[in-house]
């Protein structure tokens, strides 16, 4: 059945950076009826309450961007978290969506699938031929199994379940918190704050630290507990210290192209597009979304710190891991299906860090 403005449309994980900009992409397009749920309203982990959820909903279509996501840092700390709880919220939800004959799913996975040394740029045919990244092993083997989950149901049971694999995102929405969020957003935050300390401008580094306290260290704490916790996280008034030796390459799309890129497919693409008919093995019908385009992490830093106008030192920590060395996606099939991104990473980077100092201000101001 294809979709139409009428039809009820379930995005789990609304919330969430890409969830929320998918969410506001059906609005604009004209699709009205749509249904979210907040983790507290909807544990995605318990399956008795996604069951129930789908029984009183009966969704013609969901979109699966609910997911336990984070940087470097949280994927080498947390790994049981990181499979235990994708994996489950991959068996409730796709398995409930079988179960209550939804006509259209969504999934949506990461780059971070393919293998740590795999040739580049990264086709959806480098799936599963070599080792993982070690660091973010855990992660990367549940979201296979969740691409290999829609590509069985569709395979076994006609089921029409897409998977779009997006490169590392960032935009509106997205999560600064020191430990525990991907690269760019942290950067952002690492550098804004060292800025602030730097130009001694203290009720700046309060009302963030106020929005998004730091292990408890909020903005009514003095200034040594102040700057001891951020040190923790390589942040100081001269200096700003980031993980690795900023020599991986890294490839970045704005989220609210992203969103753009899965409506598109949502709407425009079935599994039956996403392979060659005449291979006798069907197989990586999942679809790589990004730019195509890639840059270091030092390069990334710099452009970061030149839009902050941070006059410190950067310095990297070489006693850090650097993860995968280059994640260069393909994206010719992306391509072919119709779809090309917008946003270049000079503007995502300004639009970002405006959302931010936005974010801030607005909390402020509602606090006064």
């Amino acid at each position: 059945m294809a979709l139409n403005k009428q039809s009820k449309i379930y995005v789990a994980g609304h919330r969430g950076l890409v969830g929320s900009a998918i969410w506001s992409n059906l609005l604009k397009r004209g699709y009205q009826n749509l249904v979210g749920r907040s983790h507290a309203e909807l544990d995605l982990l318990d399956p008795v309450a996604v069951r129930q959820f789908f029984d009183e909903q009966h969704p013609d279509a969901v979109v699966l961007a609910a997911a336990h996501v984070g940087g470097i840092m949280a994927n080498s700390k947390y790994r049981a978290d990181f499979i235990y709880q994708n994996l489950q919220i991959q068996q409730n939800v796709i398995g409930e969506s079988f179960r209550h004959e939804v006509s259209k799913l969504l999934f949506l996975g990461s780059t971070c699938i393919y293998p740590r040394m795999a040739p580049q740029p990264m086709s959806e045919d480098a799936l599963l031929t070599s080792p993982l990244e070690y660091t973010n092993e855990p992660y990367a083997i549940a979201k296979i199994a969740g691409l290999k989950m829609c590509e069985s149901f569709a395979l076994q049971y006609g089921c029409n379940y897409v998977a779009v694999m997006p490169t590392n995102l960032y935009g509106p929405n997205d999560n600064f918190h020191l430990e525990n969020s991907h690269v760019l957003p942290a950067m952002i935050r690492k550098v804004y704050l060292a800025k602030c300390l730097n130009e001694g401008d203290w009720e700046a580094v309060r009302r963030d630290i106020n929005l998004r306290p730091v292990e408890g260290v909020d903005g009514s704490c003095s200034k040594e507990e102040i700057l001891c916790e951020l040190g923790k996280f390589g942040i100081s008034p001269e200096s700003v210290t980031l993980w690795g030796t900023g020599s991986p390459f890294r490839e970045f799309l704005w989220s609210e192209d992203m969103a753009d890129a899965s409506v598109h497919v949502l709407l425009n693409v079935n599994f039956s597009d996403t392979y060659d008919p005449q291979n006798p093995e069907i197989r990586n019908c999942h679809i790589n979304v990004g730019t195509g385009k890639e840059l270091t992490i030092r390069e990334l830093a710099q452009k970061v710190i030149r839009e902050i106008g941070f006059a410190g030192e950067l310095i990297w920590d070489a006693s850090k891991p650097d993860g995968t060395p280059r994640k260069l996606i393909d994206v010719s099939k992306l391509h072919r299906l119709g779809w090309h991104h917008q946003v270049e990473i000079d503007e995502g980077i300004h639009r970002l860090y405006e959302w931010y100092l936005k974010g801030i201000c607005i909390n402020h101001q509602t606090n006064l």
